[in-house]
């Protein structure tokens, strides 16, 4: 389990970021005995901040009976919890291997456009005709 990045998931859970040092020793014992889950997670989250360290670099502040996350705190853990770009593209891949059809250019999607909404409109006449004579 990372120390700093657990640190700053406990304090961004509290309302104003603001936890007393009871509340942070409690929290960090449910997670820090809450499995390999966990610590999985917060090694994977510090592996995108190499070289983390919530004081020094003033992402915590340490205030009269506990700490609070900083604004500076809650840019970086952010960032650290964004999917990275490669997941993302990853995901938006098509499961299809053949290729995908051109788009239509827009004018033709104009025009085809409003071939629907004539038929439909001729549709809906030839109905309230039907409807009427009957």
């Amino acid at each position: 389990m990372n120390f700093h990045v657990t640190v700053l998931k406990i304090l961004v859970s509290y309302p104003d970021g603001f936890a007393v040092m009871a509340d942070l020793k409690r929290d960090m014992a449910i997670l820090a005995t809450s499995g390999q889950d966990w610590a999985d997670r917060t090694k994977r989250l510090a592996a995108r901040v190499p070289d983390l360290d919530i004081f020094s670099q003033g992402l915590v502040a340490r205030e009269t009976g506990g700490w609070k996350i900083t604004i500076k705190g809650r840019a970086v853990l952010e960032f650290m919890e964004a999917r990275p770009v490669a997941d993302l593209a990853i995901d938006t891949v098509p499961a299809v291997d053949a290729p995908l059809p051109p788009l239509p250019q827009p004018a033709e999607r104009a025009r085809r456009r409003r071939e629907r909404r004539e038929r439909a409109r001729e549709a809906r006449e030839r109905a309230r005709a039907n409807a009427s004579s009957a």
